[in-house]
């Protein structure tokens, strides 16, 4: 069975996720400007825990983005310095569509539209259908303006922070959408169900290969995340 450590700080949440024997682990903490302090440390006691070194693992997982433009450098940067020293491959997944997945265990959909708050009265955004347990893209993530989203006229399971701009969407978004009222953060645990199907495909990449997704530039990125 694949072992593969997933880790993600694209949020206030902090991440870890270990798939070992079958059988996935996570520490999952909400810590606000600590994930530099703090990911490391969760890293190694998990695996301490469970008795294995990186370098047994097969690969390692990371949220790539889109989110937080600091948060998503941590998770690179671990992801690959681990995998560049153990000589293993990376897998990148998308935070927008972990939540996905997220949102079809915990609520059952089977339309799902993910946000997260891009701050500058933006929002990162995309949709799926699930099939199988597993997301596929209907609309592309992207960067939007609240009131410049445009939907297939049909019911989606929104869920996500980036809709807390729903009153500055059009009617008919508003209309189909059913916005839930449960709160979501990408993590480690979601980001690991897509790395096990993406490792079962091959899609394993060098660490150097493994970049980042900020749909934003860096200049936009680091006016936000100053404010």
């Amino acid at each position: 069975m694949s072992k593969i450590l997933a880790l993600d700080t694209s949020t206030d949440a902090c991440s870890v996720a270990l798939s070992l024997n079958g059988e996935i682990t996570e520490d999952f903490r909400i810590i606000p400007r600590q994930h530099t302090q703090q990911l490391l440390p969760m890293i190694e006691v998990m695996l301490a825990e469970a008795g294995i070194s990186v370098s047994a693992l097969d690969a390692i997982a990371f949220g790539r983005g889109p989110g937080s433009f600091a948060g998503i450098r941590i998770a690179t940067g671990v992801a690959q310095g681990l995998a560049y020293g153990a000589d293993l491959p990376v897998l990148p997944i998308s935070t927008l569509e972990s939540l996905a997945v997220s949102a079809a265990k915990r609520e059952g959909a089977e339309k799902i539209v993910t946000a997260l708050d891009a701050r500058m009265d933006e929002i990162y955004v995309a949709s799926y259908r699930i099939d199988n347990g597993l997301p596929i893209t209907e609309l592309k993530e992207q960067v939007s303006a609240p009131n410049a989203l445009s939907l297939e006229c049909d019911q989606y399971l929104a869920v996500g922070s980036g809709w807390r701009y729903l009153d500055g969407m059009s009617e008919q978004i508003k209309n189909s959408l059913k916005v839930s009222t449960e709160t979501y953060y990408p993590s480690a645990r979601d980001i690991l169900v897509l790395a096990l199907d993406a490792w079962a495909q091959d899609k394993g990449m060098s660490p150097e290969q493994a970049l980042p997704v900020y749909l934003r530039d860096e200049v936009a990125w680091k006016k936000k995340d100053q404010q």
